[in-house]
């Protein structure tokens, strides 16, 4: 299958986790992927991976400025941007209550899970709307849509990128430009091995098939969400949750 022919994507936090996966599933379907990631310690070894498939900035998706910059380089050298993926995110501080949490944490997860996708998504619509063609995901999270105790900011955040997606997906539903999110429950990442165990097993124990998603399975979503096929749903929060969330 070569779904993504001719087609530049950017994934962000591309350098591991569902991000990583991502980008290896695009580019094998043949898409040109440019991965922004403020984490530069793998981009050698991805460069090599990539060859002429694909290349690595280093970017602060919450710096309004090296957002801007890194989507203007990809604009000048390939002439078109055709999907963007949001994967950069951060669980913060997890297993403590509310009146536990710090500010500090609470705006850190804020800053890179909302903020981050705001701004990515803020400086590529522009050039979607011109070309009439687009594809946004945003990795939101089934603790956007219920809630996981002991994970405040970072359930918070998921629940603002669901919003958001709702109000772009109607915004732009006129323009060939959808975007839509996608909520995944446990995913065997390194985010997650992480997290405390008592978190895991809480969030593993509401999954009717017993079990972490697969890092294959979301990349598999993903790549739907994003290819010409799905053409006729924006504004959507799709479920990868095991059977988790049924609306």
């Amino acid at each position: 299958m070569n779904r993504f022919a001719n087609q530049t994507a950017i994934v962000t936090g591309g350098t591991s986790g569902l991000g990583l996966a991502i980008t290896r599933r695009l580019q094998a379907e043949g898409a040109f992927v440019a991965v922004f990631d403020f984490d530069s310690k793998a981009f050698s070894q991805l460069a090599d991976e990539f060859g002429e498939g694909g290349t690595c900035l280093k970017v602060d998706v919450t710096n309004e400025s090296e957002v801007r910059t890194a989507m203007e380089r990809v604009l000048a050298e390939r002439g078109r941007i055709d999907i963007l993926v949001n994967s950069a995110g951060v669980t913060g501080k997890t297993n403590i209550k509310s009146h536990e949490v710090e500010f500090g944490d609470f705006d850190f997860v804020m800053r890179t899970n909302v903020h981050g996708l705001f701004l990515t998504s803020k400086h590529v619509l522009p050039t979607m709307v011109r070309q009439n063609y687009g594809r946004i995901l945003h990795i939101a999270s089934i603790a956007g849509k219920e809630g996981n105790a002991g994970m405040l900011a970072y359930s918070t955040s998921k629940a603002a990128v669901i919003g958001l997606t709702k109000v772009q997906g109607k915004e732009y539903a006129e323009t060939g430009v959808t975007i839509n999110a996608l909520a995944p429950a446990v995913i065997q990442t390194p985010m997650v091995d992480a997290l405390p165990e008592a978190q895991v097993n809480y969030m593993t124990a509401k999954i009717p098939m017993k079990r972490c998603g697969s890092l294959d399975e979301v990349a598999a979503m993903a790549a739907f969400i994003v290819s010409r096929e799905a053409s006729f749903t924006t504004g959507f929060t799709f479920d990868l949750t095991g059977g988790r969330a049924v609306y």
